[in-house]
C-alpha cells in the first residue's frame, strides 16, 4: 500500500511540506471533537397520561433512541386530558413551549391552522426503513394538510364497552360480548340491561367516559348514540345536533339518566374502575387500570342502532411544536417512535395506524390483559369506524356548545329545544 505521511509524498503530489503540521493539527482536533461526549439535549414531551405502565413503555422507547443519540434524554410531562389543550396553549403563548407532544384529533386542525406545529414530511421520508406507505390513508387523513404531514397518529383507538361481568352475573344477565356475538347488542338492549343492572346492583348501569361526559368528554358521550341512530355532529357547514336522528339518540340518553336512573347523573361519580358502575365506554389503553379493579371484566363493541354498527374512533397523534428548541431532533424522535418495531410495542395500549402491525399477531397478542378474540373486535372497529368530529375552530365550537349542552342535562329539559340552541350557537363557526 502506498504511504502518504512523508515529505517525499508531499513533493510528488505537489503539496507544500510546510502545510503538513497544520494539516495534522486539524486532523487531531477533528478526531478530538468526534470523540468528545455530545452536549446533553433534553426533549420536553407533553402527554396526558400519568399511568405507570404507559410511562414505563414510553421511557423504554426513549432509552432505545438514546442508544443511537447519546446525550439525548426525553422528559415526559403529564398534563391531565381535561386540561391538556388549554394548558398547552398557555405554554406556547407564554414562551415555554415543549419540543413535542401528543395531540387530540379534534384539536389538530386548530394547531395546524395557527402554525403551531411543524411539518414532519422530510424527517419521515428520510428516516431509514420508515415506510410511510404502511400507514393507512384514512388514519393519516386528519394529520395532513394537502400533501404535508404535520402529525403521526400513534393511537387509532375505537371506543369499546367495558363491562363488569360480576355485576352482569349477579343480575342474571348475559354480558355484552355474548349478546354481540349473537347480533343482539343494540341500543334497545343496551338501555334494557343498563336499567336492570342498576336495579340489581348497588351501582349505576353505565357511566360516560372517565366520568366526564358532562364536562370535558361531551363529544365522547354524545357521538356513539348519535352515529348509531344515523346522525352527525356537523358536515359541510351544517349542524346535525338538532336533526331527528341526533334528537332521538340524545332523548334516549336523557331518559336513561332521568327516568331509568341507569346512567350516572350530573354531579355524581360512578367510577367503573372501582365498581361504581357496571359499564362504561373507553379505549384499550384503559385496560392497564384493570388489574387493580378487583372484578371480572371484558370489552365488547359499541351497541348497534337504526344505522347499524357505527364504531367511533378516537385518534391521538405526535407533533413537533413550532417553537421547539430542538425541532430536527424532535422530528427524528417521532420517526423513531413510530417505526414498525416501536409501533408494535405501543400496540398493547394504543391501536396502530400501521397496517402491517394492525393485521398481525403483534397486535392481537399485544395486550396480555385482553383476550385475542376481544382484540379482534378492536381491529374490526378500527377498520369499520369513523373518527370523532374535528374542526379548525374546535375551541370556539366547544366553548359555544358547553353551556347549551349543560342546559340539556336537567330533568325538565326540552331535548329538541336544547339541541336547537346548540346548533344556533355553533352555526357561525362551522
Amino acid at each position: 500500500m502506498p504511504r502518504h505521511d512523508t515529505d517525499d509524498d508531499c513533493l510528488t503530489t505537489g503539496r507544500d511540506p510546510v502545510t503538513r503540521p497544520t494539516t495534522i493539527a486539524s486532523a487531531v482536533a477533528a478526531l478530538a471533537l468526534l470523540s468528545a461526549p455530545l452536549a446533553a439535549q433534553e426533549l420536553r414531551f407533553t402527554v396526558w397520561t400519568g399511568n405507570d405502565a404507559h410511562l414505563e413503555m414510553l421511557n423504554g422507547i426513549a432509552a432505545s433512541f438514546a442508544e443511537k443519540r447519546p446525550g439525548v434524554t426525553v422528559n415526559y410531562e403529564t398534563i391531565p386530558a381535561g386540561e391538556y389543550v388549554q394548558k398547552l396553549t398557555f405554554q406556547l403563548a407564554g414562551g415555554n413551549p415543549p419540543d413535542l407532544g401528543w395531540m387530540f384529533e379534534d384539536a389538530m386542525p386548530t394547531f395546524v391552522g395557527a402554525g403551531a406545529v411543524r411539518e414532519l414530511t422530510p424527517a419521515l421520508e428520510s428516516a431509514e426503513g420508515y415506510d410511510l406507505a404502511d400507514f393507512s390513508e384514512p388514519a393519516m387523513g386528519l394529520w395532513k394538510k394537502d400533501d404535508a404531514i404535520y402529525g403521526v397518529p400513534f393511537s387509532t383507538s375505537p371506543f369499546m364497552i367495558y363491562y363488569n361481568k360480576d355485576m352482569f352475573d349477579a343480575a342474571g344477565l348475559e354480558d355484552p360480548l355474548t349478546l354481540a356475538g349473537r347480533g343482539e347488542w343494540d341500543m334497545d338492549k343496551f338501555r334494557e340491561v343498563a336499567k336492570a343492572l342498576s336495579e340489581a346492583n348497588d351501582a349505576y348501569g353505565f357511566e360516560f367516559k372517565d366520568g366526564q361526559g358532562y364536562d370535558t368528554r361531551i363529544m365522547h358521550a354524545l357521538m356513539p348514540p348519535i352515529r348509531a341512530f344515523g346522525g352527525f355532529a356537523w358536515r359541510d357547514g351544517e349542524c346535525g345536533f338538532n336533526k331527528p336522528e341526533a334528537v332521538a339518540a340524545i332523548t334516549m340518553l336523557h331518559e336513561m339518566v332521568f327516568e331509568d336512573g341507569s346512567i350516572v347523573p350530573p354531579g355524581e361519580q360512578g367510577d367503573y374502575f372501582s365498581g361504581g358502575s357496571a359499564m362504561t365506554i373507553n379505549q384499550i389503553s384503559r385496560a392497564s387500570k384493570m388489574p387493580e379493579a378487583g372484578f371480572n371484566w371484558g370489552i365488547a363493541p359499541l351497541p348497534t342502532g337504526p344505522a347499524g354498527a357505527s364504531p367511533i374512533i378516537g385518534q391521538a397523534g405526535l407533533v413537533v411544536f413550532s417553537e421547539s428548541e430542538y425541532p430536527e431532533l424532535a422530528a427524528e424522535f417521532i420517526a423513531h417512535m413510530t417505526k414498525k418495531e416501536n409501533v408494535a410495542v405501543m400496540a398493547q395500549f394504543f391501536p396502530p395506524a400501521r397496517k402491517s402491525v394492525l393485521e398481525s399477531d403483534a397486535f392481537t397478542d399485544a395486550n396480555a390483559l385482553i383476550p385475542a378474540e376481544q382484540m379482534q373486535n378492536v381491529s374490526a372497529a378500527i377498520t369499520e369506524g369513523t373518527v370523532l368530529p374535528s374542526h379548525e375552530r374546535s375551541p370556539q365550537i366547544n366553548a359555544a356548545m358547553k353551556p347549551r349542552v349543560d342546559a340539556l342535562w336537567r330533568a325538565e329539559a326540552d331535548v329538541q329545544a336544547s339541541l336547537d340552541a346548540v346548533c344556533e350557537a355553533i352555526q357561525g363557526d362551522l
